[in-house]
C-alpha cells in the first residue's frame, strides 16, 4: 500500500540492509508513522508482544523473519539444531491464539533441517528464502480473498440497485495486519476500484482500539468512506437496516469452522444472526488449524495486561499520553479474543474460494 506516495509492506527486509527486519510500528499509529529495525530474535519477540506488529498473517511473517535472524546468530560454537529449535519455541510462545505464527516459524525450521545444510551462509540463505516466500504468499492470499469477496459485495450492491454497500468490521484485518492489501480490506478496495460504492462501519475495538487507530488510518489513506462507531453500537445499526454485511478477519479457524477473533466479534455475529445479516470471515488457509475441532475448548485465548483496559492512549496538545479511565486499583480482566461458533458464520472467504463453515468443506479445501 502507499503512504505519502511511498509503497510499503508492514513487514519487510531491504536488499541494502539484509540483516535487519523492518516493520511499520503499529503501536504508534495514527499519531506518528515510524519504522522499527529488528536485529535479533529478541527484537522480533518484543515487537510482536508489544503489538508493534500485529495481525495473524503479519506476525506469522515476522516470526518467519525472526527465524532468519536466529540463523545470523550462529557461531562456530553454536549447537545449530538446539539453537534454532529454542528460537522457534520462543517465538511461537509470544502470542498463542494466532496459528499463523507457529505455522510460519515451524515451516522455516523444517525447511532448514529438510536439507543437509551445515554452513551458516547456506542456512541463512534458506531461511530467508522461505520467509520471503511466506510473505509473498500471504499477499497473494489477500489478492485472491479480495477477488472472491468482491463478488459478495457486488451482489449486495445489485440487490440495492447500485446503492452503497454498508460493511461493518471489527478490529483491523487490513494491510497492516496482513503485510499488504488485507483480508477484510482487499474486497473493499477492489469494489471501490470497480466503481461499486462502499461504506465501512469501523468498530473502535477496545481496549487497544485497532479499529479506531489502524482501520480508520488505512481507509482514510485509501479514501474509502467510513464511520467510526463504539463497539456496542453495531447491534443498533443492524436493527435499523444500516448494515448490509459483517466482514471480519480471524486468528484461528478450527476444522469445524469455529473462529477466534478479537474480543467482541462473537457479539457482532450474534447481532447479525438476530437481524438476518450475513456474517463472513475472510482468512487465508494459513489461519486454519485442522488439529482442533471445538474452538471454545481448544483454542488458547491470550490474556493481556489489565492496564490495557484500565488505561487508554490518545493524543492531546500534540503529545501522546495515557490516562486512567476507572478508579485506582480497579481489578480488570483482558481476554484478547473470543470464539464465534460456526453456526453463526455465513461463509469463510479464503484464497481458494468461499466455503461453508463446516468440517466437510474445510477438509475438502485442504484436500
Amino acid at each position: 500500500m502507499r503512504i505519502d506516495g511511498m509503497s510499503y509492506r508492514s513487514v519487510w527486509i531491504d536488499n541494502d540492509e539484509p540483516d535487519i527486519v523492518k516493520i511499520i510500528d503499529q503501536a504508534s499509529l495514527p499519531f506518528s508513522f515510524n519504522i522499527c529495525n529488528l536485529r535479533s530474535v529478541e527484537d522480533v519477540y518484543d515487537a510482536i508482544a508489544d503489538m508493534k506488529v500485529r495481525g495473524a498473517p503479519a506476525i506469522g511473517v515476522a516470526g518467519a523473519f525472526g527465524m532468519y535472524l536466529a540463523t545470523l546468530e550462529i557461531t562456530v560454537r553454536t549447537n545449530i539444531r538446539e539453537h534454532l529449535h529454542n528460537a522457534a519455541r520462543y517465538l511461537s510462545s509470544c502470542r498463542p491464539t494466532a496459528i499463523n505464527l507457529s505455522l510460519a516459524v515451524t515451516k522455516v525450521l523444517n525447511s532448514i533441517f529438510s536439507e543437509d545444510l551445515s554452513r551458516k551462509e547456506d542456512i541463512s540463505r534458506k531461511a530467508l528464502l522461505v520467509a520471503q516466500e511466506i510473505s509473498d504468499n500471504e499477499i497473494n492470499n489477500c489478492k485472491e480473498i479480495g477477488r472472491y469477496g468482491l463478488e459478495i459485495i457486488r451482489k449486495i450492491s445489485l440487490q440495492k440497485n447500485g446503492g452503497s454497500v454498508n460493511i461493518l468490521t471489527h478490529c483491523n484485518a487490513g494491510w497492516l495486519a496482513c503485510v499488504d492489501l488485507g483480508t477484510v480490506t482487499a474486497p473493499v478496495y477492489m469494489a471501490r476500484d470497480k466503481g461499486i460504492p462502499v461504506h465501512v462501519w469501523v468498530d473502535e475495538t477496545r481496549p487497544r482500539n485497532q479499529g479506531a487507530r489502524l482501520t480508520c488510518f488505512e481507509l482514510a489513506n485509501e479514501e474509502i468512506p467510513h464511520t467510526l462507531i463504539t463497539d456496542n453500537a453495531g447491534g443498533y445499526l443492524m436493527q435499523k437496516g444500516m448494515v448490509d454485511i459483517v466482514l471480519t478477519g480471524t486468528d484461528r479457524i478450527t476444522r469445524s469452522g469455529d473462529c477466534a477473533n478479537k474480543t467482541g466479534t462473537y457479539l457482532k455475529a450474534l447481532a447479525a444472526s438476530d437481524n438476518n445479516i450475513p456474517f463472513y470471515v475472510a482468512a487465508p488457509s494459513t489461519s486454519f488449524d485442522l488439529n482442533i475441532s471445538n474452538g471454545i475448548d481448544s483454542i488458547p485465548i491470550e490474556e493481556r495486561d489489565a492496564e490495557e483496559v484500565t488505561e487508554i492512549e490518545g493524543i492531546a496538545g500534540g503529545r501522546v499520553i495515557r490516562v486512567r479511565i476507572c478508579p485506582e486499583n480497579t481489578k480488570a480482566s483482558n481476554y484478547g479474543f473470543d470464539i464465534t461458533p460456526a453456526r453463526l458464520i455465513k461463509g469463510l472467504i479464503t484464497e481458494k474460494g468461499i466455503i461453508n463453515a463446516n468440517e466437510s468443506d474445510i477438509v475438502n479445501l485442504f484436500n
